[in-house]
């Protein structure tokens, strides 16, 4: 933790400021924002339960379209 004493005749301001410069130098803001924002790998089985999902509604929405109860949508793909 970094400390930071107030001298003789400062003001608050001055003595955020300079915690807060502390604070910079020292890399604990970086190393907190590394353990926030770190995601974990999924493991495999979670996956290829995944792919497996959208595999089956792929073929499901195939079928439909096919047998003609599911009408394409033609701007899907496009981005403006």
């Amino acid at each position: 933790m970094v400390e930071v004493k107030r001298k003789k005749g400062e003001s608050f301001e001055g003595l955020l400021r300079r915690f807060s410069r502390r604070l910079q130098q020292s890399g604990k803001v970086l190393s907190a924002r590394k353990i926030r924002f770190h995601e974990s790998d999924p493991n495999k089985n979670a996956l290829k339960r995944s792919a497996l999902r959208r595999d089956k509604i792929k073929q499901k929405r195939e079928y439909l379209i096919k047998i003609g109860h599911l009408v394409e949508d033609r701007r899907r793909g496009r981005r403006r």
